[in-house]
This record gives C-alpha cells, sequence and structure tokens, in this order.
C-alpha cells in the first residue's frame, strides 16, 4: 500500500479550518502516533515539555466527555480527541531530572545542569502565574499536534467550550492538572466551515515599535 502524500505544511496553515461536524471513521494507529510524536517534539521552557495529553476514543468515554463539552456532537464524531492538560507538579515529579538525564545525553554541560538544579526549582516554585505558564507551553504542543494532523490529510477543531471539573472528573486527571484544551481529529462530515477571513498585516504587526507598520 502506497504512503500517503503529506500536504505542504503552508497549505495546510492556509486551509484548515474549524471543523463543525465529523463523519465518525476510525484513523490508523500509526498516523496517531504521528499526531502524537510532533507534538511531543515541541519546544518549552528549560525544555521541562509540562504538557500531559489524554487519548479518548471509546465511545463510553466520548460519551461522558460530550457530557463535560456543553454536549458538542463533534465530541462523540470525532476519530480521536485528545485531552491537552498542562501538569503544575511535573517539574518536582522527576520532569526536572528526566530533563536533565536526556539533556546530558545529548551534550548538555555539566555546570548548566548543576546550576538548572537550584535555578529552575526556584523560578517555578514562586513563579507569580504558573497556570499561564503551563498554557502557553502546553499550546504550543497543542497546535504542533493539530498541524500534524493537517498535513496528513485530517480534519481538526480546536475546542475550549468544557467545564474543566467535569472534565478532570470523567478522565480521573490527578489535582496538579489543569485542562488547557480538547482537539478533535477526523475526516469533516458534510461542506467546511465558511472562510472567516484573517485581519492584515497592517491591522496586528508593527515593526520595531507599536504604530510601525512593516515594511517588506
Amino acid at each position: 500500500m502506497a504512503e500517503a502524500i503529506e500536504k505542504p505544511l503552508s497549505k495546510a496553515i492556509a486551509e484548515r479550518r474549524a471543523t463543525p461536524s465529523f463523519d465518525g471513521s476510525q484513523m490508523p494507529p500509526e498516523d496517531l502516533k504521528k499526531i502524537i510524536q510532533a507534538g511531543l517534539l515541541a519546544p518549552s521552557g528549560y525544555n521541562l515539555q509540562p504538557w500531559r495529553f489524554v487519548v479518548v476514543r471509546s465511545a463510553e468515554q466520548r460519551k461522558r466527555l460530550r457530557a463535560a463539552s456543553y454536549n458538542q456532537a463533534k465530541v462523540e464524531e470525532a476519530s480521536v480527541i485528545i485531552v491537552a492538560c498542562g501538569d503544575a507538579d511535573g517539574w518536582r515529579n522527576g520532569d526536572l531530572e528526566e530533563m536533565l538525564r536526556l539533556g546530558k545525553e545529548g551534550g548538555m554541560p555539566e555546570n548548566y545542569a548543576e546550576q538548572a538544579k537550584t535555578t529552575i526549582p526556584a523560578y517555578l516554585s514562586n513563579h507569580p502565574n504558573l497556570p499561564m505558564w503551563l498554557n502557553r507551553h502546553v499550546m504550543i504542543a497543542f497546535t504542533t499536534m493539530m498541524l500534524m494532523a493537517e498535513v496528513l490529510g485530517y480534519d481538526t477543531a480546536p475546542m475550549e467550550g468544557f467545564e474543566e471539573e467535569k472534565v478532570r472528573e470523567s478522565l480521573r486527571l490527578p489535582l496538579s492538572y489543569s485542562v488547557v484544551a480538547l482537539l478533535a481529529i477526523g475526516h469533516s462530515k458534510g461542506p467546511d466551515k465558511f472562510s472567516s477571513g484573517r485581519f492584515s498585516m497592517a491591522r496586528t504587526v508593527w515593526a520595531e515599535e507599536y504604530g510601525k507598520p512593516l515594511k517588506f
């Protein structure tokens, strides 16, 4: 069987739409693995990788998740739902040590590693807004997975419409986990969502300081 041709990233970005409805078809395990691995390759502060992902595929679990997501049908229609979370205690529970181990294998200088053992805990234990820090990094990985799914020919719907405590309960999440977003992936059913357009550079991008237009 010939390997499917991947869509160019530039095309995937330009054509992506939030899919309102999915056809319920199954996703081959190898595609799901590619999508997840893409997210795990995303960058993060100190390379601490504070994201955690719960992959939801079973019918009964998706039914529970739908009830926690304002009854949105796409939760049950999609091939898979990836629930993206941030772990506030990961660095306390072995992530820091594992990051340093992998870093040393990749050439991290010993003096950097020794310094990181004290500076990183000091920074995170006194962070003024740790939930925001977690969200930033989780969303980088989340977006990377979404774009990889689009490159592989799937349709996606990033979802922020859910009740966090109900999602936490249905997935039995640890207390240190915050639910950041849900990613529905599959093949669309019916026509694509209309193109809602994007603001121009003149409206949103400045050169050097606020108010100066960017010129090429």
